[in-house]
């Protein structure tokens, strides 16, 4: 069963440490806010889920393109954006415990409110709040000698590198309309209230697309993304019973949004956003021919001149790592089933039932004894096979134990190596999830690899 407890991630985040997931940055120095390090199975997990993203929206289209724009703009591009001016959260401290929260956090207590006039009280101690004041969630920077001068930002977003380079993309490639530019990279953001593990971080990855499409088919268009971000979920494994779209009323949308609708993921500390889909309008692009005095639209093929609108499909890869984590997490009873010809014992088991197309390792190559000629033909499988995948050759220990520790980091499948193999040169292959096993002739491990991982 799918872990649930009442510490919420407490579980997860113990797994992430002890087997090369996820470590907390600067650890040897106490930890630095809420950043985080991503171990060797987790940068590989993660790389997994951008290739994923990539494949769907760049490879397997023709409509859109691809783009990797700088980190450090000009200011100019901020100011136009509205970032400078708006992109803030009221913050409240606490006179007692110094603690910081959003005011948008803070409810009302009933319990306070009686004795003391007002029921915005800490959450933490009960504490008197201050007046809220408004806070800038970009980190400001300088570039060059002098402090003072030529301040900029690190971005918050990816998109406004997309929309800046608009007439670029146009004038070096054939696209028409509809067409996307497609991103991913890191984005920053000073957040008064980090948390979570990795779902809210000072710095984090986006995987954005901007859809360009003519103003009267924005909303035809904006329906199709909601429902394509959400099957990419699907497609890669989430349960679609913890997944859900969610509709922002009118009142609550930025103030360059027509229409938002949000992927959410029920996590153990409650339902959250995975990514968002906005209909724009032509917002952007018309902010940035105002404030750059350029030229920024689209020429059709009977020379109509036209802004176009925009479908921003944005997304975070940290977030969508996270929840194919939680979702993947098992810990269940082990029984001996007739199909295997390695007894794992009746034990308690963690697994990540990962996909297997996003798991760090495709396959562990597993030597049944240290001895000749098992460990040579282990070791000729293993430099075969990771010339094309991420795989591991592992000798240590009980063959059992090996099974679990490719278990806990998601490894799909297991090849084992005995003195049968020898004689009839075939492999046992243990399946992760069902924990089965075959007996496949080695010539045939790389073709099984491929096609189990399409």
């Amino acid at each position: 069963m799918a872990v649930s407890d009442s510490n919420g991630m407490k579980d997860i985040v113990a797994l992430c440490k002890r087997r090369g997931i996820i470590y907390p940055s600067s650890e040897i120095y106490g930890g630095f806010a809420n950043t985080w390090d991503y171990g060797p199975y987790g940068v590989l997990l993660k790389n997994n889920v951008k290739a994923a993203w990539w494949e769907t929206m760049v490879k397997h289209r023709s409509d859109i393109v691809g783009l990797d724009s700088a980190i450090l703009m000009n200011p100019k591009v901020w100011e136009a954006s509205g970032h400078v001016t708006a992109f803030t959260d009221p913050m409240v401290d606490c006179k007692q415990c110094k603690r910081r929260f959003k005011a948008d956090d803070i409810v009302d207590d009933p319990s306070t409110s009686r004795t003391s006039g007002t029921g915005r009280r800490c959450p933490e101690c009960k504490g008197e709040l201050t007046d809220a004041q408004q806070f800038n969630l970009m980190f400001q920077t300088n570039v060059g000698p002098v402090a003072s001068e030529n301040v900029t930002y690190l971005r918050p977003e990816t998109a406004q590198g997309i929309f800046v380079n608009f007439k670029n993309v146009l004038d070096s490639t054939r696209v028409k309309l509809p067409f996307g530019i497609a991103q991913i990279g890191k984005a920053f953001r000073n957040e008064i209230t980090p948390g979570n593990f990795t779902f809210r971080t000072l710095e984090f990855e986006q995987c954005e697309l901007e859809y360009f499409v003519e103003p009267e088919k924005a909303e035809e268009s904006f329906k199709y993304w909601v429902k394509e971000r959400e099957k990419w979920y699907h497609t890669f494994g989430i349960n679609s019973a913890k997944l859900r779209i969610k509709a922002h009323d009118k009142s609550d949308l930025a103030h360059y949004a027509l229409s938002v609708s949000d992927v959410e993921y029920e996590f153990p500390f409650g339902w959250s956003e995975l990514e968002g889909i906005a209909n724009r309008g032509d917002y952007d692009l018309t902010q940035h021919a105002k404030f750059s005095g350029q030229t920024i639209d689209y020429t059709d093929d009977e020379g109509k001149k036209l802004v176009p609108y925009v479908i921003e499909p944005s997304g975070g890869i940290d977030r969508a790592t996270l929840a194919f984590l939680v979702d993947a997490y098992v810990k269940e009873q082990v029984s001996r089933s007739a199909g295997q010809q390695v007894s794992e014992g009746n034990e308690e088991r963690i697994l990540l039932r990962l996909h297997p197309k996003l798991a760090p390792i495709k396959a562990a190559i597993l030597p049944l004894v240290k001895k000749e000629p098992v460990v040579e033909i282990a070791k000729k499988l293993y430099e075969e096979l990771r010339k094309e995948f991420f795989v591991e050759y592992d000798e240590s220990g009980t063959v059992g134990k090996r099974y679990r520790r490719q278990d806990e980091i998601g490894t799909p499948y297991c090849f084992t190596i005995d003195f049968e193999s020898v004689d009839d040169e075939a492999v046992t292959v243990r399946d992760r999830d069902s924990m089965e096993q075959e007996r496949i002739p080695i010539s045939s491990v790389a073709d099984f690899l491929r096609k189990k991982l399409q």
